[in-house]
This record gives structure tokens, C-alpha cells and sequence, in this order.
């Protein structure tokens, strides 16, 4: 099922996400629901406060940029419970992110190359690992998501000063995306 986005301004965005309990019911249909969205929406990772959720899952497909990303032919995978316990901070990448959570916003972040990470896959089984380059940037823009912070929250603040009237106009419901989304409630 196709779950709607929820876009800058709705509260879940801002709230720190929950652990889940391995067997909580309706997490494997939440999983796939999460990655019908993402494919149908064009994205490339998916947290679940972007659908409304205030828990700790993530889904991420790289298998969509694998004709200029080879390495992550066929990499879709999903993340229960994840943590980011370490960064290595040694050396740093700036590139443009954007989200679909704030259509038609795009500005450039700086993130470590390397993070040290816990999950759960999606047997839930345990997994803690060093994950590098642009698989790193996306669980680090993803993870953000279940710490109640966007992308545009790690940009310079002459940059933020230059977006906040997009970021104003997307809360009063004013942009276009190309997939279903719950834009913030007006005021």
C-alpha cells in the first residue's frame, strides 16, 4: 500500500523516534509499505516519521542508482532499531541531498564518510558494522529522520537564511511533488 509523505511542518518530523519491539505487529507489512512508497515516490531511502511513525525503521533502496553506483546493484534493505554509535569524523564529503519530506529543496551537506552502525535487519537479526561512502550519507540523512532532524538542519546559516522562505511556503502548503503527501495542517 502506497502511504503518503508527510511533508515539512507535520510535528512527527520533529519528534525523536522510538525503538519498536522485535515482534511488533505489523512491522513486515509496514516494511513493505514503506518500500512501495519509496518506489513509487522515486526516492532513495525512507524513514518511518516521513509516513506518520514515530519508530525506529528505516528503508533504503541503492539498486536505483546502481547505473552510476554499481556497487549497490540490488541493495534494498531495511533497518530496525537503528543507531549510529560512532562517526568517524577523520574525513568529510560535502554533496547536494535533498528529500521527500521537503519537495523541491536541494542544498549541499557536509557529512563523515564513515559511521559505525547498530540494527536490526529486517529477519531481525543483529547487526553492528563500519559503513563508508554514499551509503553512509544516506543512513546519516535517514538516521536524522529518527533523531527529529532534516537535512536543512545541518546546512550553513547564511544557507538556512536563503531557504526559509521555501521552508515557509512548503508548511503553508505550497509545493508540488509527484507522489502522495500529507502536507502540515494550516495554521
Amino acid at each position: 500500500m502506497i502511504l503518503p509523505i508527510y511533508i515539512y511542518g507535520q510535528p512527527v518530523l520533529r519528534k525523536v523516534a522510538e525503538d519498536i519491539p522485535a515482534d511488533m505487529p505489523g512491522l513486515a507489512d509496514l516494511i513493505k509499505d514503506m518500500f512501495e512508497t519509496l518506489a513509487e515516490s522515486d526516492g532513495i531511502g525512507l524513514a518511518a516519521p516521513q509516513v506518520g511513525k514515530a519508530i525506529r525503521v528505516v528503508v533504503i533502496d541503492l539498486d536505483v542508482i546502481s547505473d552510476d553506483l554499481p556497487e549497490y546493484k540490488g541493495f534494498r534493505k531495511a533497518y530496525v532499531n537503528p543507531h549510529i554509535l560512532e562517526y568517524d569524523e577523520s574525513k568529510t564529503e560535502t554533496m547536494e541531498e535533498g528529500c521527500l519530506s521537503l519537495p523541491g529543496i536541494h542544498e549541499n551537506v557536509t557529512r563523515p564518510t564513515r559511521i559505525r552502525v547498530s540494527y536490526l535487519d529486517d529477519a531481525l537479526q543483529p547487526h553492528e558494522e563500519w559503513v563508508e561512502g554514499y551509503l553512509a550519507r544516506v543512513m546519516q540523512h535517514e538516521f536524522d529522520h529518527l533523531e527529529g532532524k532534516v537535512f536543512v538542519d545541518r546546512i550553513s546559516p547564511l544557507r538556512k537564511q536563503l531557504v526559509k522562505s521555501k521552508l515557509r511556503a512548503i508548511m503553508q502548503g505550497r509545493f508540488r511533488c509527484g507522489y502522495k503527501a500529507k502536507g502540515a495542517a494550516r495554521r
